[in-house]
């Protein structure tokens, strides 16, 4: 059997008889066979994700116990109690909206590419290859810095319960916090070189692990806290160390921490060709757990608020970890220590997740010779069923852009905040495509009338929050305290822009597509009939 990769949505020729051979395609399951014979691609991924653990897995993507401790930090510094309570509850509705414009297209084009191949049956088809071109770049960016962001993190939660258990006699530097933070990395890209079952299984048991902490610190900080807020000043209270006036203003910056938890839609996307039934799944996966992530995101933020005492008290920690200041006065040594290291193993769980996602999506680019040295990033390892080149490119880059903080530690925010611009940004594109073009037609997960109406709504959300995100967050603005998040973004996309002219424009056109010949064709007769329809074999 011969493969030809012909460009998606490309016209097919009555001179080129290429079929799927019908008796493979029957013996494929379902979604195997929708993969061969709608989207054009050779199925070689196996499908062990079932519905509990594609929820687990869209679930652990949030990380929210650990996630909302690493960020939490961005709204009490804009804002006080009041801006972590209702920034979490206004801008979450805009998240949630972007979430289920994500799982409609999900749903329509379950592809290993997520939304990147999506572009490919929502655009025009002269615009196809440069828009997915931005696109998957964005996206590409968005999730390094996701999965770069959360190993740094995690990394200061490692050195905070190391910092408590000798009573604060620790001084942590960023060099340690770097260098702890490349070895974790390092783990995580280890654990991706597993077969994929082993990565479904150990994701089985991650919800229920979540949901007890998540419960059973919520309990303990109201039962063992002894001088607690009360809700007037939970809910009310506006304190800012930003700088920016009106106050009002700076309340803004707060809306970073909901956008940076709840985020990464599309990672249950990028394992649709390892889901059973990915159409109905996956879409399910994004916007259930997106939901539990808002509702239990936001109860969770109040009891921190109660419990947290004076807010200068813990951001002026030397654990470096507001949140785990908050554990050890609150619950005593024992207590802080725990939940910290609980919350260290939840966000390695994130890191987990979003590695093998972001893995997926460089192995779908590289399939779509998007990539630089594309060829070497599909190749599936014999012994594990994954792509084990892709896994370790993407642990590569995870640590070199968290490198920067050994030059400026202020740099690293920048890397929190390009994973929410670029990746919500890699979203908006195709619902933009959606609603522009009324090329989309919608699979079993669909919103109905409401659907261009919440679209609408979730990119319009983006671009505000877009426009807050690039600025400084603290004023007067210096090189020590600047937003190099603008920076950093306008670097890759010049990369990007100068990769396009000098090979991408040449030999990309947008996502491929894979059909299998029929064996009674012969490799002369395949590459006469694929050059007619300018294709490559």
């Amino acid at each position: 059997m011969e493969s030809v990769n012909t460009s998606a949505g490309q016209p097919s020729s009555p001179d080129a008889a290429l079929r799927v051979d019908k008796t493979r395609v029957a013996n494929m399951d379902h979604a195997d066979a929708q993969l061969a014979a709608e989207f054009g691609y050779k199925p070689v991924l196996k499908r062990e994700f079932g519905y509990f653990s594609t929820f687990s897995f869209a679930v652990s993507i949030s990380g929210l116990f650990a996630t909302v401790m690493t960020t939490m930090i961005y709204p009490l510094e804009a804002g006080g109690s009041s801006a972590v309570v209702w920034c979490w509850l206004i801008s979450g509705i805009g998240c949630m909206c972007l979430a289920c414009s994500v799982a409609e297209l999900v749903s329509a084009l379950p592809t290993a590419g997520g939304l990147y191949f999506t572009i490919s049956r929502l655009a025009p088809q002269e615009w196809v290859s440069s828009i997915c071109w931005l696109d998957g770049w964005l996206n590409i960016l968005g999730q390094i810095c996701g999965v770069a962001s959360s190993e740094y993190g995690a990394a200061q939660m490692l050195l905070a319960a190391v910092s408590m258990a000798r009573d604060f006699d620790y001084e942590i530097t960023t060099g340690t916090t770097v260098g702890v933070m490349a070895a974790l990395t390092i783990t995580t890209g280890l654990i991706n070189s597993l077969p994929t079952s082993w990565i479904e299984k150990i994701t089985k048991f991650y919800v229920i692990f979540h949901v007890l902490i998540l419960v059973s610190c919520s309990i303990a900080l109201l039962v063992k806290t002894e001088n607690k807020h009360d809700a007037t000043y939970v809910f009310t209270h506006v304190e800012s160390t930003s700088g920016w006036h009106p106050l009002g203003f700076s309340f803004l910056f707060g809306f970073l921490s909901v956008s940076w938890c709840m985020t990464d839609y599309d990672a249950s996307s990028h394992l649709a060709e390892e889901i059973k039934s990915p159409e109905l799944m996956a879409p399910w996966a994004i916007s259930s757990a997106m939901l539990f992530t808002y509702l239990a995101g936001f109860l969770f933020n109040i009891v921190l608020c109660f419990c947290m005492g004076d807010p200068s008290a813990i951001l002026s920690s030397p654990t470096q970890q507001p949140v785990a200041q908050l554990f050890y006065n609150s619950l005593g040594k024992v207590g802080g220590i725990f939940y910290t290291v609980s919350a260290l193993l939840i966000i390695k769980f994130v890191t987990w997740t979003a590695l093998q996602a972001l893995a997926r999506t460089v192995f779908a680019c590289a399939r779509d010779r998007m990539l630089p040295f594309s060829n070497a990033w599909t190749k599936i390892s014999p012994l594990t069923g994954t792509p084990l080149n892709a896994v370790w490119i993407s642990t590569f880059f995870c640590i070199a852009i968290n490198l920067i903080a050994l030059g400026s530690y202020t740099a690293i925010s920048a890397v929190f905040t390009l994973c929410s611009i670029a990746l919500d940004w890699s979203y908006c594109i195709p619902v933009l495509c959606k609603l522009l073009f009324g090329k989309f037609k919608p699979g079993p997960w669909h919103m109905g009338r409401l659907s261009p109406f919440v679209n609408a709504w979730a990119c319009l959300w983006t671009l505000f929050v877009s426009i807050i995100f690039v600025l400084p967050t603290a004023r007067p603005v210096t090189a020590e305290n600047m937003n190099y998040a603008c920076v950093f973004l306008v670097f890759v996309l010049l990369f990007a822009l100068v990769y396009w002219y000098i090979s991408g424009k040449k030999f990309y056109r947008g996502p491929v597509s894979e059909a299998v010949v029929d064996d009674s064709l012969s490799e002369s007769n395949s590459q006469v009939k694929a050059d007619k329809m300018g294709t490559r074999v």
